[in-house]
């Protein structure tokens, strides 16, 4: 069995889309947020934790299993699912986006892409067929073509270039495919941020009839406005039958205007990375619970949630750990960030299912202040 999406509903205020994506590994609500565990692993999370805030499904980061332990390891164990105990679905992402942002050292040719290990400097080598063969051993529900992410900003022929090339590569990757039965590769769209290159890359792409398509090369660097136009532009040209994701965005407002511009799946480090800096989500807007003012505050991080955090532990005690660098400050703090976003897309799925979705994003919004012109969420 395959991947296939399922429609259920649009809402009448905005246009966004509630289904559900049948996968292997089970059935995943959208629109849906996917927590990051870059070397199969959440950090600080076990799986049991992130069953227990409802994850549906993960992502898992092919250039860095590739580098360690390797996908050889990863396949003799039984696969990833089998190596990191997680029943649930997953999704791999290509590679592409870190061998372009990790290495220094690379040039990138047709043939693909030659680079040095971030680790230790070893010349190492990824094509789209080696993205595939890895991704095909790691065994996720999901798996990306290996795409080239230009830079925020780039010149226009540059753009061009690239993404004509990420086509040629997404019909490569899709020859080279061995598992399509179990395993959904999924084909990104490229084209910064220019709306007829969108488009070029959109009609290049869909005539390959993958099982759904991602959106790529935004949540770069530039302003959420300038995304959000891209969105509005390039998401109503893909496929309605099938799941669309906008690779690398999890900001509140960004999930909220993501969804209103009708995106199902996105995924992001950033709850867990700014969760180890102690910068908290909370319904009240933004906590850094490093900072002194909480030293004494011995009420939870946010009164309005129900995770285990917040039930249990003060923001003075979390505080305390993550100034003292305890690992359990850390897995606190991303505990709760993790809830709080996928809460957030379970009331986003209600507001949908009740037509009110616009009213939602208003109300999230003003309480997060979120629209005063200068205001930003993380």
């Amino acid at each position: 069995m395959g991947v296939r999406y399922e429609h259920i509903k649009t809402c009448k205020q905005t246009g966004a889309r509630l289904g559900k994506l049948h996968t292997p590994h089970g059935v995943i609500d959208t629109p849906i947020f996917m927590p990051v565990g870059t070397l199969a692993t959440v950090k600080t999370m076990s799986p049991e934790q992130l069953k227990e805030m409802k994850a549906q499904i993960i992502l898992s980061n092919t250039y860095h299993l590739f580098l360690r332990p390797g996908h050889d390891i990863v396949q003799e164990a039984g696969g990833l699912h089998t190596f990191m105990n997680w029943d649930r679905p997953i999704l791999t992402d290509s590679g592409g986006f870190q061998v372009f942002s990790l290495s220094d050292m690379r040039k990138i040719t047709e043939e693909g892409v030659a680079f040095r290990s971030h680790l230790n400097g070893e010349k190492l080598f990824i094509s789209p067929e080696k993205a595939t063969e890895i991704q095909n051993a790691l065994g996720p529900d999901i798996m990306m073509a290996f795409d080239e992410c230009p830079p925020y900003p780039a010149e226009r022929d540059y753009v061009k270039k690239s993404l004509e090339r990420t086509t040629r590569w997404a019909e490569r990757c899709l020859q080279a495919h061995q598992r399509p039965q179990d395993q959904a590769l999924f084909g990104i769209v490229q084209g910064g941020m220019h709306a007829d290159l969108r488009r070029q890359s959109v009609d290049e792409l869909v005539p390959f009839d993958f099982p759904g398509y991602a959106i790529g090369g935004l949540s770069v660097g530039e302003p959420k406005d300038l995304m959000n136009q891209v969105l509005e532009e390039t998401t109503p040209l893909l496929p309605t039958h099938k799941p669309r994701y906008l690779m690398g965005v999890g900001s509140p407002d960004a999930l909220l205007d993501g969804v209103i511009r009708g995106i199902d799946m996105f995924d992001c480090v950033l709850p867990t990375r700014i969760a180890r800096n102690g910068t908290t989500m909370t319904s009240e807007g933004r906590v850094v619970v490093r900072n002194a003012k909480y030293a004494r505050d011995f009420g939870p991080l946010d009164p309005n949630c129900q995770c285990y955090t917040c039930q249990n532990y003060s923001r003075a005690y979390i505080r305390h750990l993550i100034k003292c660098n305890e690992t359990f400050g850390f897995q606190l703090t991303t505990y709760h960030n993790l809830y709080f976003l996928i809460h957030l897309m379970e009331n986003i799925r209600e507001a949908i299912k009740e037509d009110r979705l616009l009213d939602y994003r208003n109300e999230f919004f003003e309480t997060y202040g979120l629209n005063k012109p200068d205001a930003r969420a993380f």
